[in-house]
């Protein structure tokens, strides 16, 4: 069976990895084709009062009813840096958030640069959107899709893994 490479971990074609753009108000999820090749944007919910509370939201998506979402086997959060590649003041709480993601889902977390991602995402929006109000309610869950996709491309998806399965 083919299996995907992804930060020193195995998974079979047949799984999804989620994508994840914290923010203040709102969180972006994006979701991986099952051959993890692809990110398209899922959903934008609205962000918890603490990274424990966002976590929490994103946790129980993961275990509700929407079948793509339960067979995510593992989860990429965008984090925040400055052009200069430095911490910028939400950093901190996006590690907490990832932490308490890993607590309650069980699942690996990983992190991927997010720099410059919204300004991709408003810009793949713009060409298919031309109003800014439309872009707007869906702008976070493309950020967490290009942030995926990112991801996918950095860790070579396209690559079979040698060889058994990890957890």
């Amino acid at each position: 069976m083919r299996q995907l490479a992804f930060s020193g971990r195995a998974y079979n074609t047949q799984v999804r990895i989620l994508g994840v753009d914290l923010g203040r108000r709102r969180i972006g999820l994006a979701l991986s084709d099952a051959t993890g090749l692809l990110a398209r944007p899922w959903l934008t919910v609205p962000a918890g009062a603490s990274p424990a509370a966002s976590a929490a939201a994103v946790a129980a998506l993961l275990s509700g009813g929407d079948e793509a979402a339960r067979d995510v086997a593992a989860i990429v959060v965008g984090l925040p840096r400055r052009l200069s590649g430095e911490d910028t003041h939400l950093t901190a709480l996006v590690r907490r958030f990832v932490r308490e993601l890993r607590t309650r889902t069980g699942l690996p977390v990983h992190e991927q640069d997010e720099r410059l991602t919204s300004i991709e995402a408003e810009s793949r929006l713009a060409t298919r959107e031309a109003d800014w109000r439309v872009r707007k309610q869906t702008l976070d869950a493309e950020a967490a899709a290009v942030i995926l996709q990112d991801y996918l491309d950095a860790h070579g998806a396209d690559r079979p893994a040698s060889g058994a399965h990890e957890s």
